[in-house]
């Protein structure tokens, strides 16, 4: 059992009996009373952020939780088929465990959490960027250039849609930021 001393980001918990992951911490001293740490946290199953503010030297559960790399397969009526880079085994999970779905393709690859003790997956994530191609996108205007800070939508090879400069034009490879599905730029 840890303390509150032991406290990293991206350190996994359970409180309340529920997962959280730690996303901020900070050990606050005051000038009157207790030492005390304010946490932010992160349910796993839900993704919804809360607040926590532990005492001095308060006992927490800590989940030895694992990453591990897996490639996307394929989709069918029972999930999302995966399979891990080193030994070859394949584990199948639901939609509401991976994170921005809509950017997943066959062939990339994933992190996934898996819950040490009990080996079952907790949470997929995909890698920070991904390279897509612009499937479909109204033609730009002439004069438009890459200093221009104007968006038209594009729709990728996954069937999202995103938003893109002007100067893009269907079946240009771009690559996409998965944490908020913004352009990061043209890849040749």
């Amino acid at each position: 059992m840890a303390t509150t001393n032991d406290i990293r980001n991206g350190m996994c918990i359970e409180h309340n009996d529920v997962l959280y992951t730690i996303i901020s911490f900070q050990h606050v001293k005051p000038g009157k009373g207790p030492a005390f740490v304010r946490t932010k946290l992160k349910n796993i199953t839900s993704g919804k952020v809360i607040e926590v503010t532990f005492s001095a030297g308060h006992k927490i559960n800590e989940n030895r939780v694992e990453r591990r790399t897996y490639q996307f397969l394929y989709k069918d009526d029972m999930g999302f088929h995966f399979m891990h880079k080193e030994t070859y085994e394949q584990l199948s999970i639901t939609e509401e465990l991976i994170n921005n779905v809509g950017l997943l393709k066959e062939g990339n690859d994933v992190e996934m959490v898996i819950h040490a003790d009990t080996e079952t997956p907790l949470y997929a994530e995909l890698l920070p960027s991904v390279v897509m191609e612009i499937t479909y996108t109204e033609p730009g205007v002439r004069g438009d250039s890459s200093s221009t800070s104007s968006l038209k939508q594009a729709t990728i090879e996954t069937g999202a849609t995103i938003m893109v400069p002007l100067f893009c034009v269907t079946g240009d490879k771009i690559r996409i930021n998965t944490t908020d599905n913004s352009y990061q730029e043209r890849v040749k």
